[in-house]
């Protein structure tokens, strides 16, 4: 059978709301079928271009502890208007709110207020696992580690966090994430303005006294920066001490392999190697300049390879407009009527042997995944990923139904979209058998898809080839 597919173009948006500095790109991406004309078909991203970048704002804030959201919309909006570009057009893309922005008190509402108005597809994210690998992929590492079998690590540093992302073969070894940031200390007119609570403990480590309103030497200044790049230099090679563990934002370091070279994204990389040429309305008055110095400066650090990075202090916006998007397969199965969906968690049900010794396992996920999920029975719905499920014949597909639907009924409110994710290309079998069997069950099915657990899913609306554009990703907010 062939298949006819004239290429279609998507809209990408990528907005980064980070500690000190706030950011957005658009994107243009080109899909083609990449299969022959006589098989199945293969939709892919084949081209991403990136149509308008924004400059570099320094983030908004009513105080301490909030956001501006009413100047960040205004600042999103007229960044939109000066591209040409309407948001009814955007397709996909991210809104990620980063570092110790992610931590103001209405984080949440702003995130998902601008996804809500920003596009037709615009996911709202957060969570420093996940900052640290978009940085990767925007800084350029992600692809320069697919071509080697070193280790790479990046390191994205901004306003309050230092994002450490690890890969070798393009695969994620791991990451960790510092209370290391230029805006730990912040200065007004000479004299220290604010000091954040992460740094305070350096202080007494090293024997120095600093304290809001103080003017303090350049050297004393410095010691505590290359105490920092020393912290930073200790996680990166796994040799992390008991004095270093305040610094952690979360776990440590997860990563086994011995890195081999660094690379550097985010503000504090924009003042070791100032790409951006251009005047912009974020300045610094902070230890930003100084912490880029102390790195730089560090013995252990310059054991590495450097490598430099694509961008610096774009990274992650870049990463979020360009990176973030997956598509699905064309064989699938979906009811546009419940689409887009949002925040949708996922929780996998492996296969490790054979289909059959699984198959009973199933029903067990469902009441597994509603405890995990909705714990107070509100109806909170959840996709099941099936992992590493061997090719099916017809038979075990509608075993496979049955199993899915006793499993369902274990929700709350069984009649939402029954919302299942495969790798393998199985989704319109196994959706069409589902519609076939159970005529009245909503279901999504869709493949060419690699989640993990813990992880959540936004599925956006069918395109004109049939796919939909997948993102995933992990939401965290204190």
């Amino acid at each position: 059978m062939s298949y006819f597919f004239k290429e279609e173009y998507m809209i990408s948006v990528g907005i980064d709301i980070g500690t000190s500095t706030t950011k957005m790109v658009i994107s243009r991406f080109l899909l083609k079928n990449t299969a022959g004309v006589s098989r199945v078909p293969t939709i892919q991203i084949v081209g991403k271009e990136i149509m308008y970048q924004s400059p570099i704002f320094r983030t908004p804030l009513r105080s301490r502890t909030e956001i501006d959201m009413a100047k960040i919309e205004k600042l999103v909006g007229t960044q939109y208007q000066i591209a040409g570009i309407s948001p009814d057009l955007v397709q996909t893309g991210a809104a990620i709110i980063t570092g110790e922005a992610a931590t103001k008190s209405n984080a949440e509402e702003v995130i998902n207020h601008l996804s809500s108005r920003g596009g037709d597809f615009l996911v709202a994210t957060a969570g420093p696992d996940l900052e640290g690998i978009i940085a990767a992929k925007g800084s350029g590492l992600y692809d320069a580690s697919r071509q080697s079998d070193k280790v790479f690590a990046n390191i994205d540093i901004g306003g309050g966090t230092a994002n450490i992302a690890v890969y070798q073969y393009g695969k994620l070894l791991g990451t960790c994430t510092l209370h290391i940031g230029g805006k730990l200390i912040e200065f007004e007119h000479g004299a220290i303005n604010y000091v954040s609570d992460q740094i305070k403990p350096t202080f007494e480590q090293i024997g120095i006294d600093i304290q809001e309103r103080m003017t303090i030497p350049h050297a004393d200044l410095k010691r505590v920066t290359d105490h920092l790049a020393a912290v930073l230099s200790r996680v990166l090679a796994n040799q992390i001490k008991n004095e270093d563990e305040p610094f952690l934002l979360g776990h440590k370091p997860n990563w086994r392999k011995k890195i081999d070279v660094i690379s550097f994204s985010g503000g504090v990389a924009e003042c070791m190697y100032h790409y951006e040429k251009h005047t912009t309305t974020a300045t610094y008055d902070d230890i930003g300049m100084t912490l880029a110095k102390s790195i730089l400066d560090n013995r252990d650090l310059t054991e590495y390879e450097w490598k430099k990075p694509n961008v610096t202090v774009r990274a992650t916006v870049i990463g979020a407009g360009t990176q973030t998007t997956e598509i699905s397969g064309a064989t699938i199965r979906v009811e546009s009527t419940f689409l887009p969906i949002r925040n949708l968690p996922v929780h996998r049900i492996e296969f490790p042997g054979s289909f059959s010794n699984t198959l009973p396992y199933i029903s067990y996920a469902f009441r597994e995944g509603v405890q995990l999920y909705d714990p107070f029975h509100e109806g909170q719905n959840f996709a099941i990923y099936l992992a590493d499920i061997p090719l099916l014949h017809f038979r075990e597909i509608q075993q496979l139904v049955e199993a899915l639907i006793e499993g369902n009924s274990y929700k709350k409110n069984p009649t939402q979209p029954l919302v299942v994710v495969l790798e393998r290309d199985l989704a319109r079998a196994l959706g069409q058998s589902l519609q076939v069997k159970y005529p009245r069950q909503p279901c999504i099915c869709i493949d060419q898809i690699k989640v993990e657990h813990g992880d959540y899913v936004d599925i956006g609306k069918q395109l004109h080839s049939g796919v939909v554009p997948v993102v995933m990703k992990t939401l965290a907010f204190s």
